[in-house]
């Protein structure tokens, strides 16, 4: 099977369970800010050091390929062959969340992303993780896309931001917190 097909040189694509769209539709950004931040998830994996982060980072991107299917599928052609995303995965999420928030120390100021590099690559992912969740909420004003989507979406942000914390945490790195007064120049 070649890599190429040449069937979106005019800027259309399919869609899993078949029908064509535009690149600029809003369910190709969903799936496409979600597909970025699957990759953006495997840079974290790379540089984290912790085998039980880079585990749950795996597990992360399967979940992310669940989702996408999802969203890559328009409404009514879903079947019981695409797994899609469910109340247990988002009970992982806040279990997970809560493992990790129990070791650390409690948040009284905002903080600056950064640390280890793993904590970086986590926190750039949080953000695409917003970017994924207002292009699903955008898409979900348009179609109905069901209520699991955004609430896994929303829930990853919060584990992003408390891995990023977590690996901080482990490798003994201090967290930079944000100044609320303008340094001087």
């Amino acid at each position: 099977m070649k890599i190429y097909t040449r069937t979106g040189d005019q800027g259309e694509t399919a869609l899993f369970g078949g029908g064509r769209v535009s690149k600029a539709d809003l369910r190709v950004a969903a799936y496409g800010a979600v597909d970025e931040l699957n990759a953006a998830l495997g840079l974290a994996r790379a540089a984290a050091p912790c085998r039980q982060i880079q585990a749950w980072l795996e597990e992360l991107q399967n979940q992310l390929f669940h989702l996408g299917a999802e969203l890559a599928t328009p409404p009514g052609k879903l079947s019981r062959q695409i797994a899609r995303i469910q109340a247990h995965h988002v009970q992982w999420l806040e279990a997970t969340i809560d493992e990790m928030d129990g070791a650390l120390p409690a948040l009284r100021n905002f903080i600056l992303p950064g640390g280890t590099g793993a904590a970086a690559q986590l926190q750039l992912a949080r953000a695409i993780c917003r970017r994924a969740e207002r292009d699903i909420t955008l898409l979900a004003t348009q179609e109905s896309i069901g209520d699991m989507p955004l609430v896994y979406i929303n829930r990853l942000s919060d584990w992003l931001f408390t891995a990023a914390r977590y690996d901080n945490l482990l490798a003994g790195e201090a967290e930079s917190k944000w100044s609320l007064r303008d340094a001087p120049h």
